[in-house]
């Protein structure tokens, strides 16, 4: 089942239990390469953008999620081949540069690559300081960045539950980002440090989330 299929079934249901609030649709292009750069307030983040997005958007997920044994691993594994993840293995500088890579392709296909600067979710509700890995996307690819802001997520799935909750949602999406002058400048570092920091502010400024100057180092494994 592909996500358009997944999105006609599921996204009605959504909208009926949980009246989400989405807003800026407009500012996602229709067709070609986007970078859908998101806060991260919940695992369930990753559900919900595809779902509301007026266009598929790739995540990566946990490569977890796909050997899952027995009744749970065959649904979880259906619902992230559902909503067109891609596998990757987490935890090593090296992982971390393949799933970039990986994102890099998906935006070469003219694709929507979906996106957390903050590398994992919040468990305070505030925004961390984004790393630079977004920067490097937007460069590689020349694709516009459209900042997203999400709300009340984290009440459908607050940190240590397995089933979701009712609440409502909020999704944010501000006006596309262009970076492609940059494509290229140098010292390379401070331009991505640059960049990335554009991206945060833009995503603070629809989110209104408290800041914190500091990267999120809690350890999320979902």
């Amino acid at each position: 089942m592909s996500q358009a299929v997944a999105k006609f079934l599921l996204s009605p249901l959504a909208r009926l239990i949980y009246r989400p609030v989405v807003l800026g649709r407009e500012n996602v292009p229709k067709r070609g390469a986007v970078i859908i750069a998101s806060n991260h307030l919940a695992a369930i983040d990753s559900a919900v953008i595809p779902l509301l997005a007026p266009r598929p958007v790739v995540f990566l997920a946990k490569a977890e999620y796909f050997t899952g044994k027995g009744l749970k691993g065959r649904l979880v594994k259906a619902f992230f081949a559902a909503m067109d993840s891609v596998p990757v293995q987490r935890g090593t500088h090296r992982a971390a540069q393949a799933a970039l890579d990986t994102g890099l392709e998906v935006l070469k296909s003219g694709r929507a690559f979906g996106i957390y600067p903050e590398g994992t979710r919040s468990r305070d509700g505030r925004l961390y300081r984004g790393r630079t890995g977004v920067a490097w996307l937007a460069l590689a690819s020349g694709a516009p960045v459209v900042p997203v802001a999400l709300e009340g997520t984290e009440q459908i799935q607050p940190i240590g539950t397995l089933l979701p909750r009712i609440r409502r949602v909020t999704i944010r999406f501000g006006e596309p980002l262009d970076f492609s002058d940059r494509i290229g400048a140098t010292p390379v570092g401070p331009v991505r440090r640059a960049v990335t920091d554009e991206i945060m502010d833009a995503i603070h400024a629809l989110s209104e989330q408290p800041r914190v100057d500091a990267y999120n180092e809690h350890a999320i494994t979902a």
